[in-house]
């Protein structure tokens, strides 16, 4: 194997793990601050961490040139990410079992394709709808526990935050598609311009609190390694890799390892029904990926 696969290999691992903790995250944290209060300061230490790898990799000029030439786009990419998306999300966990939230959470990439059809003239392929119907019976399956055919949800406004939150994600990476960018330097540019949108809601709002030691580290982990760094991480595996299907398929082990944080760090008994609507889920977009 060359040394730049392997090298990519290692970046999307740990990525991958990265990603399976921010679940258990999010809950914590929310138990010390609010869905908005989390937002705020998890975002600005995403734009600090970015910042500091912006001014690094000496793409200062490059990234003023970017939000001046695009200001349009990344006005757009701001609001939708990441302002609107993880508002929405960080109260779907709040309402939500971490489990339960993040398990909806991973059929973003399923709307995509929905959303794709809308917005870039893409077809709806057979495995889309084949996909979908095994996906959306998973979570039904979750927001059931279980029970899908009683249509009686343990809560119907939790879901529907978590499924919304889906659509918003896909729409910027939709929107996101019509840049050009270095993509450190567009994640640092759209977080610039979410925390200036966060801040002036915020003072419509009412103002928010400051928080505490413990509050603080959990924005600053959330903000390091959901908003920002992972991203670095699996950015240098996609260039590194020789096919880009070689670590995309690594992204399923997430959900599983996920499960595992949740239970030994927020303490949730992780529920059968939960494992077994994550196979269907996954199994769906498996199905989906393979056959196209």
């Amino acid at each position: 194997m060359e040394q730049n696969q392997i090298q990519a290999y290692k970046f999307a691992l740990i990525a991958v793990f990265l990603w399976s903790t921010v679940a258990t995250a999010f809950k914590i944290s929310l138990t010390y601050l609010s869905p908005l209060e989390l937002l705020f300061y998890s975002s600005l230490s995403s734009l600090f961490i970015l910042g500091i790898i912006i001014i690094y990799q000496k793409k200062v000029s490059t990234t003023l040139l970017h939000v001046k030439s695009k200001f349009g786009l990344v006005l757009i990419l701001g609001t939708i990410n990441p302002f609107i998306y993880y508002l929405i999300l960080f109260k779907a966990y709040d309402i939500l079992p971490a489990q339960e939230a993040q398990a909806i959470n991973y059929t973003w990439a399923l709307m995509f394709a929905y959303m794709g059809v809308l917005f870039l003239k893409q077809k709806l392929s057979r495995a889309d709808v084949l996909a979908g119907l095994i996906c959306y019976f998973g979570v039904l399956i979750i927001a059931t526990k279980g029970y899908p055919f009683s249509l009686e949800f343990s809560s119907f406004h939790g879901v529907l935050l978590a499924l919304f939150s889906t659509i918003l994600w896909s729409l910027y990476w939709i929107f996101n598609s019509k840049s050009d960018v270095d993509g450190v330097v567009g994640l640092f540019s759209n977080f610039l311009i979410g925390v200036v949108l966060m801040s002036i809601y915020i003072a419509f709002v009412g103002g928010i609190n400051l928080p505490n030691f413990r509050a603080s580290l959990g924005a600053i982990y959330v903000g390091f390694f959901e908003m920002g760094i992972t991203f670095v991480f699996w950015l240098k595996a996609v260039n590194l890799t020789s096919n880009i299907s070689k670590i995309s398929n690594l992204i399923f082990l997430s959900p599983f390892l996920s499960l595992v944080f949740i239970y030994f760090f927020v303490g949730e008994e992780i529920l059968l029904s939960t494992i077994v609507a994550l196979f269907f889920i996954i199994g769906g977009l498996i199905i989906q990926q393979k056959w196209k």
